[in-house]
């Protein structure tokens, strides 16, 4: 496979999030296990500068077919793919949500994720520095977390005040707004950590749905991510070369923006309208 070869697709028509499960699962069949303790290790990248792509089963094929082959995938218990469970929080009037509509430089997003698979939820930070550096800060968490204990408070306000945010909310202020829930497999590369999500689907947390029990999904595409430094990685340079630009996709605001049609949606705009879907839940 030439380095270049990570060919554009259209949206196809009739494929499942199975079929991009399938594409994942298939393109790194051949590569070598990492366990967890060592990925950490290696390349935990709490501070990191994240790029997302939304890439077909087919465009997914193609780049994992072109990257280094020195690159090992995560693999717990015989398993390469394991279940996330997270939940946003934000504030009444959604300020989370609109610092990332408004493209605000600083901005911040705090969250609960649980391993599904593997067991353990976490409570984390996200803060955006300078130079589009992401910062991850984490904290273990209990399943159920709804409204923060003393603790989690303190934890998330002491987080917010060491990122010089600007009006940054008290962590009293926040309250769940979104789940997602996606299946996500993980390559360590020589120069990157990469994550392949799919079968990635929102719904509001209660209270938040107006009643009607809205879900968004995301189809039969692949979320990529490369975390990296501010160098770009060669997955990055391999999608470069074929005319892939990172994709703007928040797991949280773009999610909300798919289920509130109220609510302002430019960064996503294009992607919405031409790949996202929302529908009331069990249709």
């Amino acid at each position: 496979m030439s380095a270049l070869a990570v060919p554009r697709h259209p949206v196809p028509e009739g494929v499942t999030a199975a079929d991009a499960a399938r594409a994942v699962a298939d393109g790194l069949a051949d590569l070598a296990p990492i366990g967890l303790a060592e990925l950490d290790r290696r390349a935990a990248l709490q501070t990191r500068v994240d790029r997302k792509y939304v890439l077909t089963p087919a465009e997914v094929a193609s780049l994992l077919a072109a990257l280094d082959p020195a690159g090992r995938v995560l693999e717990i218990d015989g398993r390469r793919t394991f279940t996330y469970a997270s939940t946003y929080l934000d504030t009444p009037d959604l300020l989370t949500f609109h610092q990332a509509a408004r493209r605000r430089r600083r901005r911040f997003k705090v969250r609960t994720r649980t391993y599904v698979d593997t067991g353990g939820t976490f409570l984390e930070v996200k803060t955006r520095a300078a130079r589009g550096v992401t910062v991850k800060e984490r904290r273990p968490a209990h399943p159920a977390t709804v409204a923060l204990c003393d603790d989690d408070a303190e934890f998330v306000d002491d987080r917010l005040a060491a990122a010089r945010l600007t009006a940054a909310p008290a962590s009293s202020d926040l309250v769940p707004v979104l789940s997602s829930h996606y299946r996500r497999t993980t390559l360590l590369l020589p120069d990157a950590r990469v994550t392949l999500d799919t079968a990635l689907t929102w719904r509001p947390a209660p209270g938040h749905d107006g009643g009607t029990h809205p879900t968004a999904d995301v189809g039969d595409l692949v979320v990529v991510e490369t975390k990296a430094g501010t160098t770009p990685s060669s997955a990055d340079r391999l999608l470069w070369r074929s005319g892939h630009r990172p994709d703007r996709i928040s797991k949280y605001a773009t999610g909300l923006a798919v289920l509130r049609p109220d609510l302002p949606d430019h960064p996503w705009r294009r992607l919405r309208r031409e790949r996202l879907t929302a529908r009331p839940e069990g249709l």
